[in-house]
């Protein structure tokens, strides 16, 4: 495991300001939003204008609808940039926010960012959400998107999974499911600000330690669970745990040392290289929730962005193919 703080030389003026601002207004008025329907709409509506302001699309990109298939429908949308012009490979990003707010189109900064920097076109996955659609729901979407994408002719050691948040927790789950089924699973796998346990109990312990300036602990468990209730938390599909596989991909693990999600970002890590596989964990000084996709307000986010580039061209560069364990392709 590479465990880095990084970058060393401090936070910017702009970022401090940044998150100061948001630590002093959204933080303390995600308690005063209600926890129905009504709250939902509330919050919908504040975090895809917070993301439209400080997630800007890449200059040029394009965004084409998908809609197909029946049981479930795949939704989502292809990112593509002018720069964006491999062949050879694929990102199938899922976006967070607690299981319940943003899509695809609040995430177009971020995605767009991806496609431009790695050459690879981004299929940005729509998956059904919360309170509507309960757990197992986003689960199945993800598994049908990526089933999609393997029909449609791309070859799983070309794709890339990533996700944020609570993406970041329904990719691992993705991966997890393809190789304990002993399928071909993707080159490698990208999860920023991951949530790994939906108990949060890491992240309620952290928060008291220091206040995580985007939302408490306890109101982000309270989202949580309209996802997923007790019972569903008791289920195994729900557990991100490496120790009875064999194979895993590559995993980029990022996390801000402000969020509270930094304790699951460095125990996924441990989880990781304790079962033997490769890791790359970064915790980022002063930073906070998924601040790769604020490159317009945190100049940071390009480091962080840089890296995620690296990590995939390392593991997906241009023109090659991971070639997956004979038992696991012939299975």
């Amino acid at each position: 495991m590479r465990l880095q703080n990084y970058p060393a030389p401090g936070l910017s003026l702009r970022s401090r300001a940044a998150m100061g601002l948001l630590g002093a207004t959204w933080r303390p008025l995600t308690r005063l939003i209600p926890n129905g329907r009504a709250g939902t709409l509330v919050s919908r509506s504040l975090i895809a204008a917070g993301l439209r302001f400080g997630s800007r699309p890449v200059r040029g990109a394009t965004f084409e609808r998908v809609e197909e298939g029946a049981g479930p429908v795949v939704r989502g949308e292809w990112v593509r940039t002018p720069a964006a012009d491999r062949s050879d490979g694929v990102v199938l990003y899922i976006h967070g926010s607690g299981y319940v707010v943003c899509s695809s189109r609040t995430h177009r900064g971020l995605t767009s960012q991806i496609a431009e920097r790695t050459g690879l076109p981004v299929f940005s996955v729509d998956y059904r959400l919360a309170p509507s659609h309960a757990y197992p729901a986003a689960s199945d979407d993800v598994r049908a998107a990526w089933d999609w994408l393997v029909a449609q002719g791309h070859d799983p050691a070309g794709i890339v999974v990533a996700g944020d948040s609570a993406g970041g927790h329904l990719a691992l789950l993705l991966v997890l499911e393809l190789v304990r089924a002993r399928r071909p699973f993707p080159a490698a796998l990208v999860a920023l600000s991951p949530v790994v346990e939906l108990d949060l109990a890491r992240g309620m312990v952290r928060d008291r330690i220091e206040r995580d300036p985007f939302a408490a602990a306890a109101v982000a468990r309270r989202v949580l669970r309209r996802y997923a209730d007790e019972e569903a938390l008791r289920s195994d599909a729900l557990r991100v745990a490496f120790d009875d596989l064999e194979h895993f991909p590559p995993v980029l693990v990022h996390a801000g040392s402000r969020e509270m999600l930094a304790a699951d970002a460095t125990e996924l890590a441990r989880r990781i290289e304790a079962a033997g596989f490769t890791v790359d964990h970064r915790i980022w000084p002063g930073l906070m929730h998924v601040f790769q996709a604020m490159t317009a307000v945190l100049p940071e986010s390009e480091a962080g962005l840089a890296a995620i580039a690296d990590f995939i061209d390392t593991h997906l560069p241009r023109g090659s193919a991971r070639s997956v364990p004979a038992e696991v392709a012939t299975a």
